[in-house]
């Protein structure tokens, strides 16, 4: 009986390790036997039909995004709370300038709870007062202008061969307009950006050819 059952141990001791290598021969067998047109050949993953072979990345069905014809400079961003029953909401306020170079500029305000719907906001508003400068072939003011906004007062004049004078946020109003060789003068201390720049754009409003 001992060497009954010693001789059956022996046999599956020796025989588990046969089974696994005919398993794995036998698992490699077909697809070393199979032809390359048969359609029970495996499909490994840079084949025809693995993940590497169904055109790779994918690609985006959207159209790229234009780039649009006006520069934008942002004056400030401020975010402002409104206090209701609950509590207070917050939302962004931005102040934006944008031009073409070429003539045109305006001065726009947006607001919204998030800062690109706010920023969106401004430009669109901003679009809507547009305003076109008579310049000269210089690309100067024709002659010199004054105006009052709020607490702002700027006064602008041509200056021929000295460039671009100017600060604060006139200076912006005046580069994206596309202005060159002229001065701008604040004459009042009112640091408010927003207000110097609508008052910039007042000034160039009474431009005349």
């Amino acid at each position: 009986m001992y060497m009954a059952d010693e001789e059956i141990v022996t046999t599956e001791v020796t025989e588990v390790p046969a089974q696994a290598e005919a398993l794995a021969v036998g698992a490699e067998a077909p697809a070393e036997a199979a032809a390359p047109g048969d359609a029970r050949a495996p499909r490994g993953r840079g084949g025809r039909g693995g993940r590497a072979g169904r055109g790779g990345r994918r690609q985006s069905s959207r159209a790229p995004r234009q780039k649009s014809e006006y520069d934008q400079k942002i004056l400030n961003i401020r975010r402002v709370a409104r206090v209701v029953a609950g509590g207070r909401r917050f939302s962004f306020s931005v102040a934006l300038i944008i031009g073409n170079k070429k003539g045109k500029v305006g001065v726009g305000l947006g607001k919204a709870g998030d800062t690109t719907l706010a920023i969106d906001k401004a430009t669109r508003d901003a679009k809507k007062h547009l305003i076109t400068i008579n310049l000269t072939k210089l690309n100067s003011i024709p002659h010199e202008v004054s105006a009052k906004f709020g607490a702002a007062v700027v006064t602008m004049m041509p200056a021929r061969g000295r460039g671009l004078g100017a600060g604060s946020s006139v200076r912006s109003v005046l580069e994206l307009a596309g202005i060159t060789d002229t001065v701008a003068k604040l004459h009042s201390g009112s640091k408010n950006a927003l207000n110097n720049a609508r008052a910039a754009i007042e000034a160039l409003k009474d431009l005349k050819a």
